[in-house]
């Protein structure tokens, strides 16, 4: 299956974001340990928590990219099952 623009975008978003998530947080980590562990470990799951959520949206648009050509495609046959119906009728009277 040959993925369009928008698909590939969204792949290379998402496959970033993994990489920002990992690289991120050892970079947070790291900043805010002159802090104390605790406080830097909090941090760091925040982050870390919020990257995730981003990653999340990001699939949710494609998800509904998705629903959305799959719901034209629906409409499309059933706009075509309903002139066949008409014409049918039309046919009878």
């Amino acid at each position: 299956m040959q993925k369009d623009q928008f698909d590939r975008i969204i792949s290379f978003l998402l496959g970033a974001s993994w990489a920002i998530v990992v690289f991120g947080a050892l970079i947070t980590f790291k900043l805010f340990s002159s802090l104390g562990f605790a406080l830097a470990f909090f941090i760091t799951v925040l982050f870390v928590v919020c990257a995730l959520f981003m990653m999340l949206a990001i699939d949710a648009f494609a998800i509904n990219r998705k629903r959305l050509i799959e719901d034209k495609k629906q409409t499309q046959l059933l706009e075509q099952l309903l002139e066949k119906k008409h014409s049918s009728i039309d046919k009878y009277d």
